[in-house]
């Protein structure tokens, strides 16, 4: 299941890492962003492994389109759920915009031609 969602980050929290019992090395990294609806609502991320190199560049307070994947698995009966990022863009904003035009000014209007009356342009 693959879904997406914008928000703005607001916290990075630290980097974890450690040993499996296998004896793999893993690390993981999370952060939350607070979305953009009439109710927003905070959300907590996590990127493992490799992904975990996604969030270089962003800091708290960036507008974000984070693609993610929901997994659940069940131990001892309980239920556990993570929200595992995938993609992680950068929102264009308002201030990505191209510059508007410059302000009209009355100089701009070209000059009138000079009044020819037997010559015309117009083919009747």
């Amino acid at each position: 299941m693959s879904l997406q969602v914008t928000g703005k980050i607001q916290q990075i929290l630290k980097p974890e890492s450690g040993v499996s019992r296998a004896g793999k090395e893993w690390k993981k990294q999370e952060f939350v962003i607070e979305t953009e609806e009439q109710f927003p609502r905070k959300v907590c991320f996590t990127l493992f492994g490799d992904k975990s190199s996604l969030l270089d560049g962003f800091s708290e307070g960036d507008e974000v389109d984070v693609s993610f994947n929901l997994e659940s698995r069940e131990f001892n009966g309980k239920w556990y759920h993570n929200i595992n990022a995938w993609k992680l863009d950068k929102k264009q904003g308002e201030g990505s915009l191209p510059e508007p035009p410059p302000e009209f000014r009355p100089e701009d209007i070209p000059p009138e031609p000079a009044d020819d009356s037997d010559s015309s342009d117009l083919p009747f």
